[in-house]
């Protein structure tokens, strides 16, 4: 499906769409790499997997993203490819592997420093859409 930006007095705003959950969740990553270092060839050859709880979808999709960020500043590494990502909502739990390089590899500008919760919000309609905003 994909993913756009939308006009923002101060931050970065986009929406996505996914067929399915899982596929929402990687439509918002792509996103928020985009915003931090727009469309960069990343090499896989570091391999991290994940896992996460929230106490809702959007909590789970907030820590999603947030994993990124987590990742690039505590540990220096970015990610270009998701794979084999499940969301379980009955306990709003996800798993997944990221595949990507160490940051240092690589130059981009863009600082996110945070993922915000204002306007948050999951909707299913005929796709799963929603709609974020990152503090840059």
């Amino acid at each position: 499906m994909g993913y756009k930006f939308l006009e923002h007095t101060a931050d970065v705003m986009f929406e996505a769409e996914g067929k399915t959950k899982e596929e929402l969740f990687i439509e918002c990553s792509k996103a928020l790499n985009e915003t931090i270092y727009g469309d960069i060839n990343i090499v896989e050859q570091i391999v991290k997997k994940i896992e996460i709880k929230a106490e809702d979808l959007e909590g789970l999709l907030y820590k999603f993203l947030e994993e990124f960020l987590f990742l690039l500043d505590a540990e220096g590494l970015i990610f270009k490819k998701i794979q084999n990502l499940k969301i379980d909502e009955n306990n709003f739990s996800l798993t997944a592997t990221l595949k990507g390089d160490k940051a240092e590899n690589y130059h981009f500008t863009n600082d996110v420093k945070a993922i915000t919760s204002n306007n948050l919000k999951i909707e299913k309609q005929k796709l799963y859409k929603s709609t974020m905003v990152l503090d840059v």
